[in-house]
């Protein structure tokens, strides 16, 4: 049975699929001339190809950042949920939570810092369940499957990337780049202006766009498993924690 978490991916990737599905066609029909629009009989030209293939890099990189966040999300989740308190939390999820209770990832003044210390303090004190709780992803702009791995690390997920799919996503693909860091580098150059969209996919073809896919589905349905397995982990240690087990 899917989980919360392979139910969101699966989602997301069906509409990817949807729209690679659409670049096939044209790639197809472009094989006979520029493929037209029925009703008005508009040709979609070369250009028009490239810039909708181009577009599959932005698709991409969302679906990965997407992906990211919703893991972090379930995490955060789980340990609300289980109603776990802060010295039944493993080191670094325990962390985690003091980033966020104390917000001590954010700029504050003198006053805000006091009842932020205030918040933390009363919540050791009283002996609280963590309730509101969110890990703070961060990287904006920067999800490749380097910075995957890191924050893997940060909450303390064992992250299990089968050697066939670590290799296919780490194989260099344009400018010894592998297929999260290309999509993150098109991503970040198409959202600032450095690379038109034109030019982004120019000599990219429908084969090389479509393996680029199916690395990323690969490496992100094993990182979606990690992270279930992780919250499974969390879940089945709560029904210890009373014999003072952390999770």
């Amino acid at each position: 049975m899917p989980t919360e978490l392979s139910a969101f991916f699966d989602e997301r990737r069906a509409e990817i699929d949807a729209y690679i599905k659409l670049l096939e066609g044209l790639e197809v029909a472009a094989k006979s001339g520029a493929p037209r629009l029925k009703d008005t009989n508009a040709a979609i030209t070369p250009e028009q190809i490239k810039i909708l293939n181009s577009s599959l890099y932005l698709q991409l990189y969302n679906l990965v950042e997407a992906t990211v966040s919703r893991c972090l999300d379930a995490i955060a989740g789980t340990l609300s949920r289980e109603q776990l308190k802060p010295n039944e939390l493993n080191p670094t999820l325990r962390q985690e939570w003091v980033r966020f209770i104390a917000r001590t990832h954010i700029d504050l003044n003198s006053g805000n810092r006091l009842q932020a210390a205030l918040d933390l303090c009363d919540h050791l004190l009283g002996e609280l369940p963590i309730s509101a709780f969110r890990i703070e992803p961060g990287g904006g702009g920067n999800w490749d499957d380097a910075a995957i791995e890191q924050m893997c690390k940060r909450v303390g997920c064992k992250l299990d990337i089968p050697r066939a799919v670590r290799s296919a996503v780490k194989r260099p693909v344009r400018d010894e780049m592998g297929a999260l860091k290309l999509v993150k580098d098109r991503r970040n150059s198409l959202a600032h202006g450095s690379l038109s969209f034109s030019d982004c996919s120019d000599g990219v073809s429908f084969a090389e766009l479509s393996q680029l896919a199916n690395s990323v589905y690969g490496y992100l349905e094993a990182a979606i498993a990690s992270f279930d397995n992780y919250i499974d982990l969390i879940s089945t240690r709560a029904t210890q924690s009373t014999a003072g087990l952390a999770v």
